[in-house]
């Protein structure tokens, strides 16, 4: 961390001793919080330059970084890019809606001007050789890209029990909103407890505030950059989104092209914008789209995007009115008893009950109609149809000859993304297949590649594409039966509806599958009560961030994007880290 600080100094101590192309701004100006248009609007009016917004956030970088671990690597170039886009704009030309704005994006994502390792150990220092499409897009929108954030290492697949958050290059990133270790070491066992468990520890260097999903919000909650770019397989934008008090956008798999992201899985691969305001995430979505399908991404032809791929035309206050809102009570607000078994599960606590009555209630204030339904896979009384009881082939569990009750699409799909990626890469690859990575891994295990080993990449690679090409086809038409015919698109077809309230991000599984859409709020606050045991008397445990998300299902993006812009707008809940001035 120390050598990054060094760097992040160095590059914003220029700001001092290179001249500025633009003269002094007539105001002071601080990116504390300000939104894409307010800086946009102050750039417009000379109040700051593009190197002046980068050299803010890179001094904000410098002071807080430390605390956060909110960075893998900073842009060396960045002061150079912004003004270079400076002179363009006093040129008269401004590329789009970014123009000269700094952006972050996970370490997954492809940028041929500075690494991109996935947090993992092998890929240290590796830099592409070709840029991502969306990298190439967001460049062209005139956006600055400023830093490549904190991920779980390869969008946490792994290992089982890794952290969130957590790579073997950096260690662990921590929550703005309670930045502070887990002070839990080994933690007893239950009196119930099968004789094969083992104490699960705590003391490892683990955050106490969760910071959500396999991508990194924090940067962006704490202020270092305008928004940034996460990914998602399954949760990855939307669980940071919510830990961290953002506006987050998964979108429909496809609408962003995936060409240059290091995959888990085309079958559910998005990368998508997290930012501190819904009109902020609009914004970062349209510069992140093609304006026509990608040659090398044929998933981009699912959706068709907007006119001048402008997702602000959609962001009306009064969106809600006559809306029709679904609220999927089984399991997600309400415990429910699955087939063949006798004790409930799922459901809300009393905090966040509290916290989603109470957006239900702001909803129908505004004009929305609100509709309890069912999802019927999950209340199905038949357990093959019952999507709670299908998850995810994931660790030693599932291997070939267990996993006939679980989706393999996943573990195949590493294993035939994975390797096609490290292809791409030609020469330049550190690595040349799943196999390969694994037993560097294992030869570098005392540097500490493999902390907690390495069982989701043990899993995918025993995976036969040929001869388990038949389950996972057979595993994708059931993911999306379950998950999208008797689940998202049934619920909302049942009434009407235009989208589902989900609490937080727990509609994150469901969309995965199909590859639907979910637009995430700001909203509430709640307990923190991490999982494994409750933290020691006299800890004062910070409160957890607690968003509402609106889900649809394919290329709904429009709607949900209004619905959700309504909603922000009347309650106006995001509040900045405490003690982050």
């Amino acid at each position: 961390m120390r050598h990054r600080l060094a760097v992040f100094l160095a590059v914003a101590g220029l700001a001092a001793c290179v001249p500025s192309t633009q003269p002094p701004p007539a105001a002071p100006f601080s990116v504390v919080e300000a939104t894409i248009p307010e800086m946009q609007a102050a750039m417009a009016a000379g109040r700051i330059t593009s190197r002046e917004l980068v050299t803010q956030y890179l001094t904000r970088i410098a002071v807080y970084e430390d605390g956060l671990n909110a960075v893998i690597a900073v842009n060396p170039k960045a002061l150079e890019q912004a003004e270079a886009l400076d002179r363009e704009r006093a040129a008269g030309k401004l590329r789009g809606p970014l123009h000269g704005l700094p952006v972050a994006l996970k370490d997954n994502i492809h940028t041929s001007f500075m690494p991109t390792t996935g947090g993992a150990l092998a890929f240290e220092g590796l830099v592409p050789p070709y840029d991502a499409t969306l990298t190439t897009h967001l460049i062209e929108a005139g956006a600055v890209i400023i830093a490549k954030t904190m991920m779980t290492e390869l969008a946490n697949w792994v290992a089982n029990g890794m952290p969130g958050n957590y790579n073997a290059l950096e260690g662990y990133g921590f929550n703005p909103y309670d930045p502070r270790r887990d002070p839990r070491g080994l933690m007893p066992l239950a009196p119930n407890a099968p004789s094969s468990a083992t104490p699960q520890r705590f003391d490892d260097g683990r955050p106490v505030l969760g910071t959500g999903g396999s991508s990194s919000g924090t940067g962006t909650a704490a202020n270092f950059w305008a928004a940034n770019v996460g990914s998602e397989t399954s949760g990855s934008i939307l669980s940071p989104s919510n830990q961290n008090m953002l506006a987050g956008i998964k979108p429909t798999v496809g609408r962003i092209s995936r060409y240059g992201v290091i995959p888990i899985t085309a079958d559910q691969d998005t990368a998508g914008p997290m930012a501190r305001t819904v009109t902020d995430a609009a914004i970062l979505l349209g510069a992140m789209e093609g304006s026509a399908p990608d040659p090398n991404d044929a998933a981009t032809s699912a959706c068709q995007a907007p006119p001048n791929r402008d997702y602000t035309a959609f962001l009306k206050a009064d969106a809600l009115k006559g809306a029709r809102i679904g609220i999927p009570r089984a399991s997600y607000y309400d415990q429910v008893t699955l087939p063949g078994s006798t004790e409930p599960r799922g459901g809300l606590n009393a905090a966040q009950r509290a916290a989603m009555d109470e957006a239900i209630v702001v909803l129908r204030q505004a004009g929305a109609e609100i509709i309890d339904v069912d999802i019927p896979s999950v209340v199905a009384t038949d357990p093959a149809k019952n999507l709670l009881l299908w998850g995810t082939c994931a660790g030693p569990a599932d291997v070939r000859g267990k996993d006939a009750n679980c989706s393999s699409a996943l573990k195949y799909g590493m294993k035939r993304d994975f390797n096609a990626w490290l292809a791409s890469l030609g020469a330049s690859a550190p690595v040349k297949s799943l196999t390969e990575l694994r037993e560097w891994n294992l030869a570098h295990a005392n540097m500490g590649a493999i902390k907690y080993a390495q069982a989701q990449l043990d899993v995918s690679d025993e995976v036969d594409l040929e001869r388990d090409r038949a389950k996972w086809e057979a595993d994708r038409r059931k993911d999306i039966e379950l998950a999208a015919t008797t689940g998202i698109d049934a619920a909302l077809k049942s009434a009407n509806l235009d989208a589902l309230l989900f609490p937080g991000a727990s509609g994150a599984a469901i969309s995965a599958k199909p590859g639907y859409p979910t637009v995430i709020v700001p909203f509430a606050t709640v307990p923190n009560t991490p999982p494994g045991g409750p933290l020691p008397d006299g800890f004062n445990a910070r409160p957890a961030p607690y968003g509402v998300s609106f889900a649809g299902t394919a290329c709904s993006e429009p709607t949900l994007l209004g619905l959700a812009y309504a909603f922000e707008q009347l309650t106006k809940r995001r509040v900045p880290p405490p003690g982050m001035p």
